[in-house]
């Protein structure tokens, strides 16, 4: 797996590079959140080990911003800390959107762990995302089926998910096909009025 390693020590940046080619996985680097997401940007990775307290841009600030994008694969992300793993500390890291939380010094048996979680998760976020990406539509009326098993027309179920907005027009192929068949019906089917002379 390609895993992010952020860090501003130098020094715990190697031993968490160092931890993590052990356990097999092909690592990245970051030395603040700031050059982490760029760094996202052109070379994503599926798993972000970050540590909490760094300038710029700190954990909890960069899981957010990794939240708050849209598209792309689901990225598990794990906070490194000093600091005790306390109640306030996991609950500021949970709604900051972390997945799971680790202490330093780095113990190589819970990172291992950690990351064994994380592919099973990004396993499964695949398998979902899969899933959502089949659209259950009607043959005959178009209409799509939502998570609420409510049918609606495309252009609406559309609309709520991406906000793109619809026009509506005819093409070529179904103007010869269908609306010129009807013109000519509804104008074979309407009495002509006799003129007076």
């Amino acid at each position: 797996m390609k895993v992010l390693a952020v860090d501003d020590d130098a020094v715990a940046r190697a031993v968490l590079r160092q931890a993590l080619r052990r356990l097999g996985h092909e690592v990245i680097e970051a030395n603040d959140g700031e050059a982490a997401w760029h760094r996202l940007q052109t070379e994503p990775a599926r798993v972000i080990v970050c540590d909490w307290v760094m300038p710029e841009l700190d954990g909890l600030g960069l899981c957010r911003r990794v939240r708050a994008r849209t598209g792309g694969e689901y990225i598990y992300f794990i906070l490194l800390t000093s600091s005790d793993a306390t109640e306030v500390n996991q609950r500021m890291a949970a709604d900051a959107g972390v997945d799971d939380f680790l202490t330093k010094p780095l113990n190589l048996t819970e990172l291992w762990t950690r990351l064994r979680v994380a592919e099973r998760v990004l396993h499964y976020t695949t398998q979902v995302r899969q899933l959502e990406e089949l659209l259950p539509i009607c043959s005959y009326c178009k209409k799509i089926r939502d998570d609420h098993n409510y049918w609606q027309q495309i252009e609406g179920y559309i609309n709520e998910r991406t906000g793109s907005e619809f026009s509506h027009s005819v093409c070529p192929d179904c103007y010869q096909r269908v609306l010129v068949p009807e013109l000519l019906a509804l104008k074979a089917a309407t009495p002509t009025v006799a003129r007076k002379h």
